[in-house]
């Protein structure tokens, strides 16, 4: 095939033949001559070898544009020796004596040799490393393509890592599907056992008219009797607000008094065991409890009304833990249980609205376990003592005597929470098999389903399709962690706003107990 350039030249002579008339061909052919051998001329060697170039002509000088390619030089009058050194493409040209320049556009080829030898090492690593997985490396301009298919993401990360070794690597691998992770079946107790014990000892003195005169000796503590005199028959009448007062009276003497003296004692036991199932190495929670509203006030600037927006916060048992199998067979629980409650005493009130407080027991740990092992959480204790002493003054600093005029109100209060945690391996129920079901004193509700849905054509179970292998990227991306997004419809803002023209003021806050 006739280069672009020869053509151009082929042109021109014609053009030159046809203008002049056949008496100047021979000054047409000089110069078409000398044009040829100032074009650029192909030339290739390989790596590691050498190409002898001859010239009609005594050579004066030799040129190579990128020396780090290739090297010439001159091993006659007439002939120049040129080296490959390293792939690439350059530019050789050489001077006549007396005569036109030589061009030459240079390449140098991989040595095949190298390439050969390289792809043989590439290929015995990754089967030394990676044995029985059929994997194919090839290279194309210093680059390597990594085919074939591998059983799983780490044997496809380590082919990579070696062939990286070698050259820049691009990576075509195919992983196998993985099988269904393990499943965990997490079984957690939760124990909440609360004591209180409450002793009141009092005493109130009261004198039904002693010398006409009603009276009565109280700490106010515990409610004493009421006496009221009836002016038109002179009679007294006393009224008791608790009958639990041993109550004692001496008519003859026109006294009497009710003396507190009662011990309580309360138990309150809580126990919830919810049954958890997660995927291995992902998370899972569970909540038995409810939501509680408060408001938040927004900031304002300017003119803007204040706005007051609704949140929710959770309450109740909790618990949130990661499962992970470990080499050993064993199970790692990163886990989170939390037991909290509403607590009104301890609440807010702003702008007329009592904001509850919680009160909540937590802990985070890390254990690990053998399927069917357990672990227990305990020690998570709140003993509380309350004591208040009521005395009259002077009266009840009398030794002895004092104590008649004293009264005592003594709470003990101990809360303890326990938690039993048991990871178990699991498996799903088979197709086919009747699932667990409640036992109902009677039928709960009758069942209308047509059954299993099967393939129309032979009648077998619907089955999705099965993927044996996928490119590692796409493998990775289903890998991915997806959030679940519930939609809560009742939360939002409610319109509670302040006219522009007034000032905006911070909302009254006050303890809930202080507002009652």
């Amino acid at each position: 095939m006739i280069s672009q350039f020869r053509k151009r030249n082929l042109i021109r002579l014609v053009a030159c033949v046809s203008w002049l008339g056949s008496s100047s061909a021979w000054h047409c052919a000089l110069a078409q001559q000398a044009a040829e051998n100032e074009s650029p001329h192909d030339l290739s060697v390989g790596v590691g070898k050498s190409v002898i170039v001859s010239s009609s002509l005594p050579i004066e000088r030799v040129s190579v544009g990128f020396g780090d390619f290739a090297e010439a030089a001159a091993v006659g009058p007439r002939e120049v020796l040129v080296n490959g050194k390293a792939p690439g493409e350059t530019s050789l040209i050489i001077w006549q004596v007396n005569g036109p320049k030589l061009f030459f556009e240079l390449t140098v080829r991989p040595s095949s040799f190298t390439t050969t030898s390289r792809i043989d090492a590439l290929r015995r690593q990754l089967r030394q490393e990676l044995p029985g997985q059929t994997l194919t490396p090839s290279i194309e301009n210093d680059s390597i393509f990594l085919r074939g298919t591998v059983k799983d993401i780490t044997s496809a990360n380590r082919a990579v890592a070696i062939s990286s070794t070698f050259g820049k690597t691009v990576n075509l691998l195919y992983v196998k599907v993985p099988a269904t992770e393990a499943q965990i079946l997490l079984k957690v107790q939760f124990a909440t056992i609360d004591r209180s014990i409450s002793n009141q000892l009092g005493l109130n003195i009261i004198s039904t008219g002693a010398a006409n005169t009603i009276g009565t000796v109280t700490t106010q503590q515990f409610a004493p009797p009421a006496l009221t005199r009836n002016p038109a028959t002179g009679l007294t009448t006393l009224t008791l607000s608790d009958a639990l007062n041993i109550f004692l009276l001496r008519p003859d003497l026109n006294l009497g008094a009710t003396i507190k003296a009662l011990e309580q004692k309360a138990l309150v036991q809580i126990l919830a065991e919810p049954n958890v199932l997660a995927i291995n190495g992902k998370q899972a929670s569970f909540l038995a409890g409810g939501e509680f509203p408060y408001p938040v006030l927004q900031s304002s600037t300017g003119a803007t009304s204040n706005a007051i927006t609704v949140q929710f916060r959770e309450f109740g048992v909790r618990i949130n833990f990661i499962p992970t199998i470990t080499p050993r067979g064993t199970i790692l629980l990163d886990v989170a249980p939390e037991v909290s409650a509403l607590d009104f005493a301890s609440g807010l009130t702003i702008q007329g609205f009592t904001i509850p407080a919680l009160t909540s027991r937590k802990v985070r740990t890390e254990v690990e376990l053998q399927p069917g092992q357990s672990f227990a959480i305990g020690g998570l204790m709140d003993k509380r003592l309350t004591e208040t002493i009521a005395k009259i003054p002077m009266l009840g600093d009398i030794p002895i005597l004092g104590k008649l005029f004293r009264s005592r109100n003594l709470n003990r209060e101990n809360t303890e929470l326990l938690v039993i945690v048991t990871p178990e391996l699991v498996q799903p129920i088979p197709a086919g098999q009747k699932p667990p079901a409640l036992n109902f004193p009677s039928e709960f509700i009758k069942s209308y389903s047509p059954g299993q849905t099967s393939n129309p054509a032979d009648g077998s179970p619907a089955k999705p399709t099965v993927i044996e292998s996928m490119p590692l990227e796409q493998l990775l991306d289903s890998m991915k962690p997806t959030e679940l997004n519930v939609q809560e419809g009742n939360k939002g803002a409610i319109s509670m706003t302040q006219p522009s023209a007034q000032p905006a003021t911070a909302p009254a806050i006050t303890p809930a107990s202080a507002a009652k």
